[in-house]
């Protein structure tokens, strides 16, 4: 099936870790990877260049154009706060000094502006603060408890995990247990079984000769009773009983 996870690892109850040998492989391994592993210099070499520059401006462009090539910064322009006159060649033309009266009527109403702006800060702007803060303090508490969520929801996960382990453990060990008693109870088995037709063999070429042989005969014919009363009905038993669980 595809997107099938096949779990081969059981870590709460696997054993073996501190077997001896078993750090010196996983070192090995380990040791092995990065071997095959090809370090240099520039470990992002061979996935490409940044995408810098999707977020970079035409202004910062400049900018980081000016600072490769080692020009000096340029000074800061005050001509937008200048209240320049007419240009001398049209000191006697009116329309020159409206240009310049409008020019100077602009800069006020920005200098007022910007001192409103100043005013509004100084009464509103604790206020605005405050409930920028309290904005990102509820944000704060927010995912807080998101991240509580989520560890809870990771816990639950893993304590679930380790009580489906502990109880598959369980039954593995359960299983494990019948599966030796049953190898054990077929050796059995057909250890008797052997042992018969060698007697069925002796008693079929030749009769007894001392006491010994006579007991052999006589366990003998028993051995099939008590084959098919314990042996054969236990081991139905258990396969059944494994099946059935």
């Amino acid at each position: 099936m595809a997107g099938e996870v096949v779990v081969d690892a059981l870590p709460y109850i696997d054993q073996g870790y501190d077997d001896p040998g078993v750090r010196e492989a996983a070192l090995a391994m380990v040791e092995e990877e990065c071997r095959r592993y090809r370090p240099t210099k520039n470990y992002l070499e061979n996935a490409g260049p940044e995408p810098s520059t999707a977020f970079e401006t035409p202004a910062l462009q400049r900018e980081m154009e000016r600072v490769q090539q080692r020009l000096p910064m340029e000074p800061l322009s005050m001509k937008r706060y200048e209240l320049p006159p007419p240009p001398a060649g049209r000191l006697g033309e009116p329309t020159a000094w409206t240009e310049a009266v409008d020019n100077s009527h602009a800069q006020l109403s920005h200098q007022a502006i910007r001192v409103l702006n100043l005013e509004l800060q100084l009464q509103y702007g604790s206020e605005a603060w405050r409930s920028y803060l309290n904005t990102l303090q509820a944000l704060v508490t927010r995912s807080q408890n998101v991240h509580g969520q989520l560890r809870k929801q990771i816990a639950s996960v893993n304590w679930e995990r380790k009580r489906s382990q502990t109880a598959s453990g369980a039954r593995l060990r359960a299983l494990r247990r019948r599966w030796a008693q049953l190898v054990s109870d077929n050796y059995r088995l057909e250890r008797a079984i052997m042992q018969l037709e060698i007697q069925l063999q002796k008693a079929r070429g030749e009769a007894p000769t001392d006491d010994g042989d006579q007991d052999d005969l006589e366990s003998v014919k028993n051995l099939p009773d008590k084959l098919n009363s314990e042996t054969e009905k236990e081991v139905q038993k258990k396969i059944e009983d494994m099946f059935a669980d």
